[in-house]
């Protein structure tokens, strides 16, 4: 097991790897304590046998720079394999700005290939490796120095078995034709929308039983102060004050370093210094918001018209054709967008790209009355009216 640990090993090692078609990475990360996640460890394998042509990269090491894998990443002409990669991408993002391309997700892959809803790692390695993976180190610190052999051990096979893995997956998508699906579904994994977290917009996250406006505009003040401290300070948004804290200081709108003295749920820490002073201002601010701009809370789910009995059908109509295709349903369309499309709308996902051909087209048609749902021994057909 080789662990790289200064710039020009890395650089060697993504040169070879990058006169091959893909190269699998993983990460280990630490994020309890911190807001943003720590990078630890990167794990890389390029196609062959074994370990021979896998490392561990060590980026807490004082002379290594990650800049040649990033330009790794840059080469369009390999293939960047990941196993569940919103997290990792969030980390190379946020780090340097840049996106593996091409990007491949075996998660999202083994959706598409009939492997389950959100099908694990360990899921993918017994079914098309036929091999077990090594528990024993999952639940690793892995900031400390040095790392076991079992430690590297256990790290390594999260790329090695994931090269057998992704050929299996791209041979199942090149043989139905569904390398589309996947590459619609990598393009929101891309987005750096989802990885820029807005200050503004952290209220948006926290669940409220009331639609007030004055309410809402102090809890959105609240959020916002809790997010950008957060941010700068590097610490997770609970070491501030939690989600029911937050709702409770919007109840009772301290206003004085006493008030906050007679929260239940607000932490010690919180109550002096930066983080009181904070919350008694964004409190001030959310109660002096004038009424134009308070926030408003999207209740257009709520407000549909849903047709219960035409809402089963198309569940019924989903289960069936994804049962038939062999794709996970829940990466066609969740509940509630079923009951949109049953009151109407037509801006669902399910009802564009590769969706539409699956099941949008005859979930339109079913709700016009074009077409019927029969049964025929044990399967759903479509009944032309």
């Amino acid at each position: 097991m080789k662990t790289l640990t200064t710039t020009q090993e890395l650089a060697d090692f993504c040169a070879t790897a990058a006169t091959h078609a893909y190269v699998t990475v993983d990460t280990e990360f630490l994020r309890e304590r911190t807001y943003y996640s720590k990078l630890c460890l990167v794990q890389l394998a390029y196609p062959g046998e074994g370990e021979e042509s896998a490392v561990l990269v060590d980026p807490l090491a004082e002379d290594l720079s990650l800049e040649p894998l990033y330009e790794l990443f840059r080469n369009e002409a390999v293939v960047k394999v990941f196993h569940a990669a919103r997290q990792d991408l969030e980390i190379f993002w946020v780090d340097a700005g840049v996106f593996p391309q091409p990007l491949f997700d075996t998660q999202v892959a083994a959706m598409v290939c009939g492997f389950g809803e959100q099908v694990g790692y360990e899921t993918l390695v017994r079914k098309i490796c036929r091999q077990g993976v090594d528990k024993t180190s999952r639940f690793t610190d892995w900031s400390r120095r040095p790392l076991t052999d079992a430690q590297k051990s256990y790290a390594l096979a999260d790329v090695t078995h994931l090269r057998r893995i992704y050929e299996h997956l791209s041979a199942e998508l090149e043989k139905s034709g569904r390398k589309h699906w996947v590459a619609e579904e990598l393009q929101t994994l891309t987005d750096p929308a989802v990885y820029d977290i807005r200050p503004e917009e952290a209220w948006r996250r926290i669940k409220t039983r009331t639609t007030s406006g004055k309410f809402l505009a102090v809890v959105r003040e609240l959020a916002q102060f809790r997010e950008s401290f957060a941010q700068t300070n590097n610490v997770p948004r609970s070491r501030v004050f939690k989600d029911d804290a937050l709702i409770e200081l919007a109840s009772t709108k301290p206003r004085t370093p006493a008030d906050l003295s007679g929260s239940r749920l607000l932490l010690r820490e919180a109550r002096k210094g930066a983080i009181a002073d904070g919350i008694l201002e964004a409190v001030k601010r959310g109660v002096e918001c004038p009424p134009e701009r308070m926030p408003k809370v999207e209740n257009e789910r709520e407000n549909l018209q849903v047709n219960p009995a035409l809402a089963d059908l198309l569940r019924v109509l989903l289960k069936a054709k994804t049962e038939n295709e062999g794709v996970a349903a829940k990466l066609i369309a969740s509940s509630a967008d079923l009951d949109m499309i049953a009151a109407g709308e037509r801006g669902v996902p399910a009802l564009s790209g590769w969706r539409y051909e699956v099941f949008g087209e005859d979930a339109i048609r079913l709700c016009d009355g074009k077409v019927a749902l029969a049964a025929k021994g044990q399967s759903i057909r479509l009944v032309q009216l």
